[in-house]
């Protein structure tokens, strides 16, 4: 697939980043590169691993250079000998292969959402950030992964499939007691881009898969997420968006009653979408008593849980009267309980 940061670089940048690409594709212990600056070359290689998630073997890298040189001498560090770096090779790709094979002859939309949906049945989030878990061999080989080993799944699963996918990175943020910097995707369907963040539904799907981050434009997934350090095309459509594409994104109350009625006659979770204009507080007041009254005409209990930044909310019912249960909800990397 396309390499999208290796476009965007300088002649010199782009050499020094192909004579990484095959020095370590070789698994060589040192090569030269065309000399750069130690934050130029700390982007490139950088950028390289969001390119090419297929490389989980090198982490990292030294370098050593003579003053008079016009090339450095670069030492990949890597995370396996040798022979089981080919080891690895032949069982991801392996892998890769027989995941991908059911969904090849799906429509695009529905092989976005297969990759969405593996990542978040059969993904834990590594809350000890073992070294794999920051690569694919983390999700698709030992079933956890932190964000930018799941993103790296998701691109190197949506390039089998034929879905143009890049890794976009934001940074972190301490004032708000964000720690660490934060990966997740953008992807093209039907010609448009949108962003898609499995990590963060991931954290929320406790009891069922949920697609709160799935095709988002750019207004909606920075209400919770820092800006990216990183180049990325602009995600300015949201027909995509899955709740808009299930018809379960509502811009009236009376829609929001009328769901919540069948859904206390049936016994069913519910999950939607609002957006009838801004979720301010006062909105939400009179959405969570639509909620709460469709549960009391059927001798119900509402149990609701929200997701304010993405205007999303959940909810079912118990055989118990009495006061609606609301929980806010708080998707993140995973970080959090």
């Amino acid at each position: 697939m396309e390499p999208y940061y290796y476009n965007k670089m300088t002649k010199q940048q782009q050499a020094a980043y192909h004579a990484i690409l095959q020095g370590v594709l070789a698994i060589s212990d040192e090569f030269q590169i065309p000399r750069l600056e130690a934050e130029d070359l700390y982007n490139v290689f950088f950028r390289l691993r969001l390119d090419h998630p297929e490389i989980f073997w090198v982490p990292g890298y030294k370098y050593k250079y003579y003053p008079d040189s016009p090339n450095l001498i670069f030492v990949p560090e890597y995370l396996f000998e040798k022979g089981k770096i080919k080891e690895h090779q032949k069982a991801m790709k392996a892998r890769v292969d027989k995941l991908v094979r059911p969904a090849m002859n799906l429509p695009e939309w529905d092989k976005e959402k297969y990759i969405h949906d593996f990542i978040c049945e059969n993904v834990h989030y590594d809350k000890l950030k073992k070294p794999y878990s920051h690569e694919i061999i983390g999700p698709l080989g030992q079933g956890v992964g932190v964000c930018e080993g799941i993103a790296k799944s998701v691109k190197i699963l949506c390039d089998a499939l034929g879905i143009w996918c890049i890794i976009t990175v934001c940074g972190n943020n301490p004032d708000k007691g964000i720690k660490y910097r934060h990966t997740w995707n953008i992807v093209k369907i039907g010609g448009k881009y949108y962003h898609l963040d499995a990590t963060f539904d991931n954290t929320l799907g406790k009891d069922e898969v949920r697609y709160d981050y799935f095709n988002l434009d750019d207004k909606s997934i920075f209400r919770d997420h820092e800006p990216l350090i990183v180049p990325a095309p602009a995600c300015i459509d949201g027909d995509h968006f899955y709740y808009k594409e299930k018809k379960l994104s509502f811009t009236k109350k009376e829609e929001v009653y009328k769901r919540a009625l069948q859904a206390a006659k049936k016994g069913k979770m519910f999950t939607f979408h609002w957006r009838g204009g801004y979720l301010t507080k006062t909105v939400l007041e009179e959405l969570l008593e639509l909620i709460q009254k469709a549960g009391e005409e059927k001798g119900k209990r509402a149990k609701i849980s929200l997701n304010w930044s993405q205007a999303v909310i959940r909810f079912a019912f118990t055989e118990k009267i009495g006061q609606a249960e609301v929980v806010v909800e708080e998707a993140n990397e995973g970080e959090l309980e």
